[in-house]
């Protein structure tokens, strides 16, 4: 069997957003550079607890980006992948970069294909679909658990109210979120043996870009606190009518 699992890189959770450009495109300097939870902690575990119980398994991992992703597909790979690929491409369109997964898919003839939920940069949750309609294949989304028996794959995800098991045959793609494996912290013989691992480097094939960014807007600042006397309820009461209901 081969699994090929979907990494990208995003802002660590604590990173400083700034805009630069006219507020156009995002500020890059002095930001730390993670795997993307949902793909390091739920679809890549998930993976590598495969090929576990199953040796024969081949794990590739996939970014489409630029070579300063190459810290985070080698983490990636310390963690427990054969071999890596990186599609030599900046941005931001979810179509373009579901072309590029789809054309390294198509090539390397995978049976599986695992993405995240979502990044928690752009939270997009959309890239997993395109995958799956641009390689005609079947797509389960929001998986919580996923077992494979043979080449029949029985898939646990939620649905609103509640849960929903189906089974797939592969090949097929699935998008994977928390409950799907426990987050893993690569060891020592991982993190030196991801050196020497492939990293192949190639060039993007001709994708449409169907979106653009026009511009960039961060949160309101939060309000300060307004402390009532515990004495006064009526001012209480007052502000929820006037102005908490405006917040």
């Amino acid at each position: 069997m081969k699994i090929l699992v979907c990494i990208s890189k995003t802002p660590d959770t604590t990173a400083k957003i700034a805009f630069t450009d006219n507020n156009t495109k995002f500020a890059t300097d002095g930001v730390q550079w993670i795997i993307n939870p949902y793909d390091e902690w739920y679809s890549l575990v998930r993976a590598i607890e495969l090929k576990e119980k199953d040796p024969s398994t081949v794990l590739h991992l996939l970014t489409v980006a630029g070579a300063e992703a190459d810290p985070i597909i080698r983490k990636a790979l310390a963690l427990g992948g054969d071999e890596a690929i990186r599609v030599n491409a900046d941005s931001q369109d979810s179509f373009y970069i579901a072309t590029q997964i789809a054309e390294v898919a198509k090539q390397g003839n995978y049976d599986l294909v695992f993405t995240g939920r979502e990044t928690i940069d752009y939270n997009g949750s959309s890239i997993g679909g395109m995958v799956a309609e641009l390689l005609n294949l079947p797509y389960v989304a929001l998986a919580t658990k996923f077992d494979l028996n043979g080449t029949t794959a029985t898939i646990t995800r939620e649905i609103e109210g509640g849960e929903e098991v189906c089974e797939a045959a592969l090949p097929l793609v699935v998008s994977c979120q928390k409950g799907m494996a426990e987050q893993r912290i690569p060891n020592m013989k991982g993190i030196m043996g991801a050196r020497t691992k492939p990293l192949k480097v190639v060039e993007p094939a001709a994708a449409d870009t169907l979106t653009s960014i026009a511009g960039f807007e961060l949160p309101p600042a939060k309000a300060g606190v307004k402390l009532i006397p515990a004495d006064n309820p009526a001012e209480l009461v007052r502000l929820l009518h006037e102005e908490a209901k405006q917040i």
